[in-house]
């Protein structure tokens, strides 16, 4: 058969998508076998033959020489072999081309559907190559559709799935809105790849930081710690070993523009920007922010400090439900425990009233003992 058009719709296919024709030649001879067998009901073994340069598709049959023939859609007995190739043995296998006239209709629909299939597969794995190195990345994409709670956004024509779990306490979505979100995890599956993206997770506000800040973009500051409960609050230590830059002035910006942008990304939500150092103790102390810490007492084995605060500064710093001490421990790996000023007095004063007691009662322990020494020697 001669498919001058068929040949050339592969060619324009292979300049638009810039996919060589070969992988789809590849994937359309075992279709057009499957169909043609589908379409005469022959079970005999069939090979199509695409042959580009000649703009031809060509229909070979398979049959096995025997010494009987049980099957003629399978086998040819040696003597008609022989007809055909003089020196072929029992065991081996002529071919012969198969004209089929009413073949044309049913091979331009197989090579339709099989060609569409095969371009959706290529392009799926070609987005997910792309999209596999952005994993951990931010990126901006657009809502398809929503069902229920889930919301479903296109990424390189791929579909991924923003989870109730996934969105922030004040997101609202509606189809058709550009949205960022962070590529939490990509895994292949049974349909194409599952792309699974987050806006709750602290790596996405880490990556608007890094879009935003062009020092931390560039490495010039450091993000040493971030901890996040989403719609609520964030805690984020930075540091930058040139003593020139400061860190904390960097990410929040001339009067505020840089970190404001975020807040409004966030929907509102508290940013506290924490300046990171060595010292662990006066770390403690800063990530109580924006409360103002008095002292802060440790046990190193333990990693257990206690926290210091004035006492108008006690709701400050544990926070709604305990939330700021509460992510204070999770940015500095540390058990925090957070006293008003007043009750550290108070325990202290306990302490200084026992001391002398303790002493008084071994003055007494040592009157007893020297007593019952003189007693002894008395006796």
């Amino acid at each position: 058969m001669v498919n001058k058009d068929f040949y050339a719709a592969l060619d324009e296919l292979e300049s638009q998508k810039h996919i060589k024709k070969e992988v789809f030649l590849q994937a359309l001879e075992t279709a057009l076998t499957i169909a043609y067998k589908k379409h005469t009901g022959e079970s005999r073994a069939i090979e199509v033959r695409l042959s580009p340069e000649r703009n031809t598709i060509r229909i070979f049959a398979y049959l096995t020489v025997v010494e009987q023939v049980e099957d003629r859609d399978t086998q040819i007995s040696l003597e008609d072999a022989r007809l055909k190739d003089k020196k072929i043995k029992i065991g081996e296998t002529v071919s012969e081309e198969i004209n089929s006239k009413d073949f044309g209709r049913i091979a331009a629909q197989t090579a339709r559907q099989v060609i569409m299939q095969k371009l959706r597969e290529v392009e799926s794995e070609i987005a997910y190559s792309e999209l596999s190195q952005k994993e951990d990345e931010l990126i901006t994409c657009v809502v398809r559709r929503i069902e229920g709670d889930n919301v479903y956004v296109e990424i390189n024509k791929l579909e991924a799935l923003l989870a109730p779990a996934d969105q922030a306490p004040h997101d609202r979505f509606s189809v058709g809105d550009r949205i960022k979100v962070y590529v939490k995890k990509i895994k292949p599956g049974n349909h194409g790849p599952q792309i699974m993206v987050s806006r709750t997770v602290a790596g996405f506000v880490k990556k608007l930081f890094e879009l935003e800040v062009p020092e931390i973009a560039a490495g010039l500051v450091t993000i040493k710690s971030i901890v996040r409960e989403a719609g609520y609050r964030t805690k984020m230590a930075v540091y930058s070993e040139d003593s020139s830059i400061d860190a904390l002035g960097a990410c929040v910006g001339n009067r505020g523009m840089r970190v404001n942008a975020i807040v409004s990304e966030l929907g509102g939500e508290k940013i506290d920007i924490i300046p990171w150092c060595p010292d662990i103790l006066e770390f403690i102390a800063r990530s109580l922010s924006p409360a103002k810490v008095v002292a802060v007492q440790a046990i190193d084995e333990e990693k257990v400090a206690k926290v210091i605060v004035m006492d108008d500064m006690l709701s400050l710093a544990i926070g709604k439900d305990g939330q700021n001490a509460r992510l204070a421990a999770k940015l500095t790996g540390w058990k925090v425990d957070v006293k008003p000023y007043s009750k550290y007095l108070i325990e202290q004063e306990e302490e200084k009233a026992e001391e002398p007691q303790s002493k008084e009662t071994n003055e007494e322990d040592d009157l007893s003992e020297l007593d019952s020494l003189e007693d002894d020697g008395d006796k």
